[in-house]
């Protein structure tokens, strides 16, 4: 264990706003806030939104800000640089990359996904089978009968590389490598991936991946997705969605749509550019950390709180992530039957985590700010509320609009 002076992540830590009192277990839905990106919206809303107004789409770099960010997120992910965009909402990126994968394998109407992706991705993939009236199908497996299921009329394999539920991981390498064999497109969503994990979508050879930028990224809530495409498909992507960004020449006001080159084409509107200063902020705390050091302690933390919440808490939980830290990403869930009242308790107490239907408890493993001191004080404040069923009051069974 590293002592304090050696310690990677006690710089990283002292980066970020952590309210006193708080035990912060859920980076794995919405990162904390950056210290520095509060003076760096001010400064953009000030200095430049504010002095040189329409002037700072050039003046400020605004307009190239897209693919400056993007370029520094494709280093977390194994990206080279010019084939990462940023910009819209993850949902927008998973549209656009799965469009054009469908298009790119004309003879085939097979969609491969698991029953551990995250329902948005599902639900786009219906909407855009809907829309084309082309008799595509969606195949969705069990995680373990993922391979099994890639054949030869299957056109893209799309996946979420860390189940949002359980943490467990897929191969992402393996994976594509199967679906190549059999002429199938890859699309990976790095959701729970992107800075949680060592990501190479280079070396795994993925066709396409898109992911957000709240999480463990840390850019706010309802920051703006990436996506990210091969550079052996640039040019045969057409955007379903066809926005003027995305556009060869945008202020050439064309009446009709020419593809950008290269990964730009996969712009749509308008970027965010507030949601940007706060995004450029977070990503400032990643320069020097390695993403090898950030797995390493992850497993540490996630393989400490396993241990001390079977040890303390008997059988009243039930470990639903992989057991074998190795299969699993940056998160750790736990089954109760009463776990969404038990969760309440806990945040009550001070430990923040969060809930999944019917009875899932998750607990994210963010190294840049979570230390195992704090993993310990979360397994024991679990036991003293479980030991005692505190969780049993009626304003923790009160359901909430967000769990």
């Amino acid at each position: 264990m590293d002592s304090p002076a050696t310690d990677p992540f006690a710089r990283t830590r002292a980066l970020f706003e952590l309210p006193d009192g708080v035990i912060y277990l859920d980076g794995n839905s919405l990162g904390p806030l950056p210290r520095a990106a509060t003076a760096r919206i001010r400064a953009v809303m000030e200095d430049e939104w504010g002095q040189l107004l329409i002037r700072g789409w050039n003046a400020a770099g605004w307009m190239d800000a897209p693919a400056r960010l993007g370029d520094r997120i494709g280093r977390l992910i194994g990206a080279a640089p010019g084939t990462v965009v940023v910009g819209d909402t993850l949902t927008i990126k998973v549209y656009q990359c799965l469009a054009a994968a469908l298009e790119m394998r004309p003879g085939r109407r097979v969609i491969v996904s698991d029953s551990g992706n995250f329902p948005t991705d599902l639900y786009m993939a219906q909407g855009l089978i809907g829309s084309l009236g082309q008799g595509h199908e969606l195949r969705t497996v069990a995680p373990e009968e993922v391979a099994g299921a890639i054949g030869d009329d299957v056109a893209v394999l799309m996946l979420t590389e860390v189940d949002y539920r359980t943490g467990r991981l897929h191969d992402m390498a393996a994976l594509t490598a199967k679906a190549h064999e059999h002429g199938a497109l890859t699309l990976w969503d790095l959701a729970h991936s992107a800075g949680a994990l060592p990501v190479d979508v280079t070396a795994a050879e993925a066709d396409f991946a898109v992911g957000c930028t709240y999480k463990y990224l840390n850019a706010g809530p309802g920051a703006p997705a990436f996506a990210y495409a091969v550079p052996r498909h640039h040019g045969a992507i057409r955007p379903a969605l066809a926005g003027w960004l995305g556009h060869e020449a945008p202020f050439a006001f064309d009446p009709d749509y020419r593809p950008a080159p290269g990964i730009e084409r996969l712009r749509v509107g308008t970027p965010p550019i507030l949601a940007f200063a706060a995004l450029e902020a977070a990503l400032d705390v990643w320069d020097g950390v390695e993403m090898a050091d950030v797995r390493r302690r992850s497993q540490e933390l996630s393989a400490r709180f396993v241990t001390e919440v079977e040890a303390r808490c008997g059988g009243e939980v039930t470990l639903s992530s992989p057991r074998d830290i190795g299969q699993r990403g940056s998160q750790v869930s736990f089954r109760h039957a009463e776990g969404y009242a038990v969760m309440q308790a806990l945040i009550a107490a001070g430990v923040i985590g969060d809930f999944r239907a019917p009875d899932m408890m998750r607990f994210g493993f963010a190294p840049l700010y979570n230390t195992m001191d704090e993993v310990v004080r979360a397994a024991e404040i679990l036991s003293e509320i479980l030991s005692e069923r505190r969780w049993d009051r009626p304003e923790f069974r009160a359901r909430a609009k967000v769990t």
